[in-house]
């Protein structure tokens, strides 16, 4: 029996291939196996059945290298990066938005405003000393020119401010006490309240409203004139709505009664002037804190947050010219701003002292003289962290604060 008629046409043996340069390949072409354009293997005559072959179909996949070749019905996954590079924007977008106030915060002056002595106790609630200084410390002499500053050395307060922030409930505030107020100053007598800070500089200053208003202040921010031009350029400006025109050449202004933008010398002198508002240091207190909350709502804004250039320079103005305590934290620092932002959203109360009279006459000439009863009061009501929902009734029934 020969081997064809030993074995069927469709289970015939593939043939052996030459062992040797002498042997020939068998002459019957039937025996003769090919492969087809679809990667199977069969023979060149008929009824033969197709026989698995290594190496990659003609599409490249994995076929014959023992790895299923994937089903219509599970279509092969492709790595997707993008997953992977959203999460790294997001965590460098965290690390710059947290890192860049650190990093201006390592460039603010400290200084030492513990007061002698006994103080007060301190309660709940936080209050804070925001002074506003004339120093020209980092202004250069065309600015000093600019800005109407003079060249006077040191540094006085052009603006005093408690900074309330309630903890069990109640609304933060803002309090001016003018930097005319007639009260007494340790060691000095009775004078105006910011011949402390002429006096003693901070210390003496926190000493003063330490004494006179019963607070235990918790910490304190002092900004001068360059920082203060610098942070309101450094937004593009603050939207403010004078209420009346102002002609005042020792400020260097001349500004429209109206809403408008004002840069950062319209806005420093807007701050500082006296002489144009009939109110005198009353009014120029309130500008102060209307001045504050509007810079805050102008720093919250997406266009000041979401640029990075304008978020780094807000930042980093902010910082020129800023004096705090040493014993006044970042997050001191943080609790003032929140406050001002409160106030610029309307849910937060922007008011001045108590006040009888605003021509108290003195040894120290013209001053502001509180409303004793009223101011108690209120500093009592901060002491015990009550809730403050409107400002204090001046003495003709209507509210005192701006």
């Amino acid at each position: 029996m020969t081997p064809r008629e030993t074995h069927r046409d469709d289970a015939r043996p593939l043939p052996q291939g030459p062992r040797s340069g002498s042997q020939q390949a068998p002459e019957d072409a039937d025996d003769v196996y090919v492969v087809d354009v679809r990667g199977r293997g069969r023979s060149a005559g008929s009824g033969t059945r197709p026989l698995p072959v290594s190496g990659p179909g003609p599409r490249g996949d994995d076929r014959g290298r023992g790895r299923p070749a994937p089903s219509a019905a599970q279509p092969r996954r492709r790595r997707r990066p993008w997953g992977w590079l959203v999460a790294l924007v997001v965590v460098a977008w965290l690390a710059f938005m947290v890192g860049t106030p650190l990093h201006a915060w390592n460039s603010v002056t400290k200084v030492d405003t513990t007061p002698p002595g006994d103080r007060p106790a301190g309660g709940k609630a936080y209050n804070y000393l925001l002074v506003g200084s004339d120093s020209r410390e980092g202004l250069t002499d065309a600015q000093k020119k600019e800005f109407r500053t003079g060249s006077a050395a040191g540094r006085r307060t052009d603006s005093i401010i408690l900074v309330h922030v309630p903890a069990g409930g109640g609304k933060p505030a803002l309090i001016s006490l003018p930097r005319d107020s007639y009260v007494p100053i340790p060691g000095q007598g009775s004078n105006k309240i910011n011949a402390a800070f002429s006096f003693g500089g901070p210390k003496l200053l926190v000493h003063t409203v330490e004494q006179v208003t019963d607070l235990h202040i918790d910490g304190y921010v002092e900004i001068g004139f360059a920082g203060f031009a610098s942070v309101v350029d450094s937004v593009g400006g603050v939207d403010i709505c004078v209420k009346f025109d102002m002609n005042d050449p020792k400020a260097g202004i001349n500004l429209k009664k109206g809403c408008q933008t004002l840069n950062g010398k319209n806005a420093l002198g807007y701050v500082r002037a006296r002489y144009s508002d009939p109110r005198g240091d009353i009014g120029r207190a309130d500008r102060q804190r209307q001045f504050l909350a509007a810079i805050m709502k102008k720093a919250a804004t997406p266009s000041t947050v979401l640029i990075p250039s304008r978020y780094w320079g807000f930042t980093h103005a902010s910082a020129k010219g800023l004096i705090v305590g040493e014993d006044t934290s970042m997050t001191d620092a943080g609790r003032v701003m929140l406050a001002m932002r409160a106030v610029s959203r309307d849910q937060g109360l922007s008011l001045v002292v108590p006040i009888q009279s605003e021509n108290l006459q003195t040894s120290a000439g013209s001053a502001v003289k509180w409303d004793t009863a009223r101011a108690k009061a209120l500093f009592t009501m901060l002491r015990e962290d009550q809730p403050l929902e409107a400002p204090p009734a001046g003495t003709d029934g209507k509210p005192s604060g701006g």
